[in-house]
């Protein structure tokens, strides 16, 4: 049930809440406190035991609203996802995102069986809602408070975390349809969950080769019509994987990364465009979730819920991370530090909603102790990342580079260089579109100078010989840039 006021009020209530969550997360990254405790907080503040006193308690519009952000936050993490920086390590984060989550799913439901003396398909439940890691949340925190994490800890651990959740998904509707479905075999999850992981993959590649190059041939006259575009395409992607029982998460998160790494026109306005999207969404997301909890049922549950996190960060998430990575060149510091970013975010909270509209018997008891679990591992785990990684000596510091704004969203470094570059006959670049090149990313094509004529570039030009390029680059990127301009 929703008991809210008039649209006008709801209107008013949604700009307060989401303004007061825009500046708390000001505070999140001063404070090192993951900024999902403070939207869930502030959710929990305006809800009916709060001083807001919205009642809120209709857990199909919480799962329908978390399962539309979640599938734009995976698209955004998609296109932010450099392939040759993942490229190293996907064998092993999907080892992670697959054994790792089944591994912590099956003790810590064992565990919760043995000692809360829960069903023991219920606690495999329990243990496969909370079985995922959101690393959003942690990259944010160390980026925020310039600690970055060394080696190739962060790329696997930004794959992990893009692909984990769907396995997380998969057990858990597989399971809550074992407990309310007597008939049903366990045997029946393994073509389940291959049928929507092939099609998952498969609708996710192809989606995004396909939308990439749909977008450089639409010539769209307002440019504004290209955001709207890429908001459908998510829509429509994760609801046709959905329809014909693939895994929608694991094909809009895909299709992101396999966007991301293609040119495409405005490809720099779209990608900022859903990281604010994004950003957007998990504040909706959290708030709405928020909501939802009753603080007064949450409480009784704090012992059990303590007892499942401890279990679940000590035991639990290392013990399978260390059979994941047993055949892997990463170091004990390196897998401990990878087993201590386990942290939980909102994909337990909404896939506890799940056993919750089944009627699953105990459901109310598991998603009190989801979201306690979550709360807890935020704040153990997630205010201990800076101090953990000194502790293990995995942490490096990021390169400082002071930035200011030009137009363009051109991004100027004081170790960047602004360089002129005149196309010669046979260069790879004469004939070519701008958005074909084989240039680094952060190669920025500034200006063309053509027959006395400035031009701004756009990512559908051809290049021609004779063109002058005013390109932004970094030194070391100089003979690169210059062999696709000036070698024939």
């Amino acid at each position: 049930m929703v008991n809210l006021p008039s649209i006008e009020g709801i209107l008013l209530i949604s700009g307060v809440l989401i303004i007061v969550a825009v500046l708390l997360s000001k505070a999140s990254s001063r404070l090192g406190i993951p900024v999902l405790l403070f939207f869930l907080g502030l959710g929990m503040v305006s809800g009916s035991e709060g001083i807001g006193g919205i009642y809120f308690d209709d857990p199909w519009i919480a799962q329908f609203l978390g399962s539309i952000a979640l599938a734009y936050i995976l698209f955004s993490g998609g296109l932010d996802t450099k392939w040759s920086d993942v490229k190293p390590v996907v064998k092993p984060a999907i080892t992670l995102a697959t054994l790792g989550v089944l591994i912590t799913a099956l003790l810590l439901g064992y565990f919760v069986h043995l000692t809360l003396k829960i069903p023991l398909l219920e606690s495999l439940l329990l243990g496969s809602i909370v079985s995922s890691t959101d690393a959003a949340a942690v990259f944010s925190i160390l980026r925020n408070r310039d600690v970055r994490l060394q080696g190739k800890i962060e790329p696997l651990l930004e794959f992990e975390s893009g692909s984990n959740d769907p396995m997380a998904v998969l057990l858990t509707i597989g399971l809550t349809g074992l407990i309310t479905n007597g008939n049903q075999s366990a045997f029946e999850l393994i073509p389940f969950f291959l049928i929507q992981m092939s099609l998952g993959i498969a609708i996710g590649l192809l989606s995004g080769k396909f939308f990439t190059w749909l977008i450089n041939r639409l010539n769209l006259k307002i440019e504004g019509l290209y955001t709207v575009f890429s908001i459908a395409i998510v829509l429509l992607i994760f609801g046709l994987t959905n329809v014909i029982n693939g895994n929608g998460f694991m094909a809009v998160y895909l299709a992101g990364v396999m966007m991301g790494n293609k040119n495409f026109i405005h490809k720099r306005t779209l990608r900022k465009f859903h990281d604010g999207l994004a950003w957007l969404m998990q504040i909706l997301m959290f708030l709405t979730l928020g909501l939802l909890v009753f603080p007064s049922q949450v409480l009784p549950v704090t012992g059990m819920g303590l007892l499942i996190s401890i279990f679940l960060i000590l035991i639990a998430r290392p013990i399978s991370v260390m059979i994941c990575l047993i055949k892997t060149k990463f170091n004990l510091r390196e897998k401990a530090m990878i087993s201590w970013v386990g942290l939980r975010g909102a994909v337990p909270i909404i896939l506890a909603t799940f056993p919750l509209l089944a009627g699953v018997k105990n459901a109310d008891l598991i998603f009190n102790i989801v979201f306690f679990v979550v709360i807890t591992s935020s704040l153990i785990q997630g205010t201990s990342l800076t101090v953990m990684s000194k502790w293990l000596r995995v942490q490096r510091t990021p390169q400082t580079r002071s930035t200011r704004t030009l137009p363009q969203d051109i991004e100027l470094t004081s170790d960047g260089a602004l360089t002129i570059f005149e196309v010669r006959a046979g260069a790879g670049a004469c004939g070519q579109k701008i958005m074909d090149l084989d240039i680094p990313e952060e190669v920025l094509i500034v200006l063309i100078e053509r027959d006395q004529a400035y031009i701004i570039p756009r990512g559908d030009m051809t290049i021609l010989e004779g063109d002058r390029l005013h390109v932004l680059l970094y030194p070391d990127m100089y003979s690169k840039v210059d062999k696709i301009f000036c070698a024939s």
